[in-house]
């Protein structure tokens, strides 16, 4: 049976620390179509008391707190494959010293390529340990135990065997004259694959701490914490300083594993190279502005040239009144211009370009609005509908409603292609809260509190947070058809940052097909 397709479009919404917000977007175009479009809104739902506006928070601070990361989805492949197939970085690499075609910067893209594939199997067997712990802790029965078992000793197995393949590889390429920079960079790569397989299966042991310590489940965790002693020593035996102290800050270690990451992902990042777009049809919208203004004043000048000897007192005023006329018509047409241009004409243009082929695949636009320009749509406000709170602050008391917007246009004929099909565009968007916490009161609060039996008056703790509410709304435009999901996340807020994340989605709901629309 053939493998379902990947859904077109995918999220993942998370705090990613106390001053973050992440939005992850998976946008996978099926094929089907020369062109796939993909709109993203946001709604971000204040208190007022926050005050957040177009003037406190005006938006090229809104721009400036978002953290924007593009990237080629990392190819999915499983460590069997990685191990059999032929086309796989680790299969190129080993054919690449024997035939001595490749170039050496080709070695060191296939061996970053290979950490990148490595770890995101990893990354899904944590994952899945996560979710079959849950269903063990639930009681779902013996299948489960004995799939999570299986499904162990496989990922371990073969994890050690794509190092022992790969380590074999790099003893042998150092029989190479390759330049030190390749030899470094091969180098970072093994100890960033090292550090990955600590790095999940750590988190595998940990997320399997719910369950018994005995019996199979305390053979699961021996397994795993196996292979991460052994690469530990593996790391210490080579005089790598990225090993875990448990009685240290662990400074160097986070330092080298974030470097690590950046180093191995880097050829998945895509650039965004930004152009002048809407500052473009601004500037015909001004100049057209000032030709208006400016037929005003010439109009007049003739009248008065008519109507008045040019050495008139009549002719002068008129001439003086016709210029103040001119500018004062030029500024508010330039103010309803610039009105036009926010409404309709998004705010950043940048083209999505593949830094090695310097190939354009598609084009990103953002847009942010504020109070009065924002519409709520019915499905979004609906949403909100179900708490009485929220009920009545859309009707009497006030809040303040940012919209960002973002639309993406791949060029699917340009995307790579794998076995699986075109390979899609990872984006993550990290929204930066800090200024939404400027003007929130003290965290904490002394409340007083009578004691029923004495009636004597003590003090309790009180804390004080706000809620934000980020409505969204996922919109895929591909083939003729236009596919609409939402979703809904509560931020509980206070000074020091945000507390926790409250999913307040609707029920499970397939994208609904609608007429094509304007994105705008």
């Amino acid at each position: 049976m053939s493998p379902s397709p990947a859904p077109l479009l995918q999220n993942r919404l998370d705090v990613h620390d106390r001053k973050q917000f992440e939005i992850k977007l998976e946008y996978q175009p099926s094929g089907a179509d020369d062109e796939t479009r993909y709109l993203v809104e946001t709604y971000i739902f204040l208190p007022t008391s926050l005050n957040i506006d177009a003037e406190t928070y005006p938006r090229a601070a809104f721009y400036a707190d978002i953290h924007n990361y593009v990237r080629f989805k990392t190819p999915v492949m499983s460590l069997a494959e990685l191990l059999s197939s032929d086309g796989t970085p680790l299969a190129r690499l080993e054919a690449g010293l024997l035939t001595g075609l490749v170039s050496e910067s080709d070695l060191v893209y296939q061996a970053k390529l290979l950490s990148c594939i490595f770890r995101g199997a990893l990354r899904r067997f944590a994952n899945g340990v996560d979710e079959q712990c849950e269903g063990l802790a639930r009681g779902s029965g013996e299948a489960t135990c004995a799939r999570l078992e299986a499904e162990s000793h496989t990922v371990s197995d073969g994890a050690r065997r794509v190092l022992e393949r790969f380590r074999a590889w790099a003893r042998s390429a150092n029989r190479y004259r390759l330049q030190e920079k390749t030899r470094a960079s091969i180098r970072l790569v093994d100890e960033y694959m090292s550090l990955t397989v600590e790095q999940f299966f750590r988190k595998a042991v940990a997320d399997m701490d719910a369950l018994p310590r005995s019996g199979v489940y305390i053979e699961l965790r021996k397994a795993l914490m196996d292979e991460v002693l052994r690469e530990e020593q593996y790391r210490k035996a080579n005089q790598l300083r990225s090993v875990i102290s448990p009685t240290g800050d662990n400074e160097e270690y986070m330092h080298r594993f974030g470097f690590l990451k950046k180093f191995c992902m880097n050829i998945l990042f895509l650039s965004a190279r930004r152009n002048q777009k809407r500052q473009g049809w601004e500037e015909v919208l001004f100049a057209l502005a000032a030709g208006v203004a400016m037929a005003f004043a010439t109009s007049v000048a003739f009248w008065a040239q008519v109507r008045f000897t040019q050495a008139s007192l009549n002719f002068f005023l008129i001439m003086v009144v016709g210029y103040m006329m001119k500018d004062r018509i030029k500024e508010g047409m330039r103010r309803i211009f610039s009105q036009v241009a926010s409404r309709h004409l998004y705010d950043r243009t940048a083209g999505i370009v593949d830094p090695v082929t310097e190939k354009c695949l598609g084009t990103c636009e953002e847009k942010v609005d504020y109070g009065r320009a924002v519409r709520v749509p019915p499905e979004v406000a609906a949403l909100r509908s179900r708490d009485d709170f929220i009920t009545v602050s859309q009707g009497e008391l006030t809040e303040t409603v940012i919209r960002y917007q973002k639309q993406v246009v791949l060029d699917v004929e340009l995307l790579p292609r794998t076995e699986r099909g075109v390979s899609g565009i990872t984006d993550i968007i990290r929204l930066n809260v800090e200024r939404f916490l400027r003007d929130m009161d003290e965290p904490e609060y002394a409340l007083e509190y009578v004691d029923l039996e004495d009636f004597s008056v003590g003090r309790v703790r009180g804390a004080k947070s706000y809620q934000v509410d980020l409505a969204f709304r996922f919109i895929v435009q591909e083939a003729g058809q236009e596919r609409v999901s939402l979703q809904l996340v509560r931020l509980v807020m206070d000074r020091n940052g945000i507390k926790r994340m409250l999913r307040l989605s609707p029920p499970e709901q397939p994208f609904r097909p609608e007429p094509l629309r304007s994105a705008a």
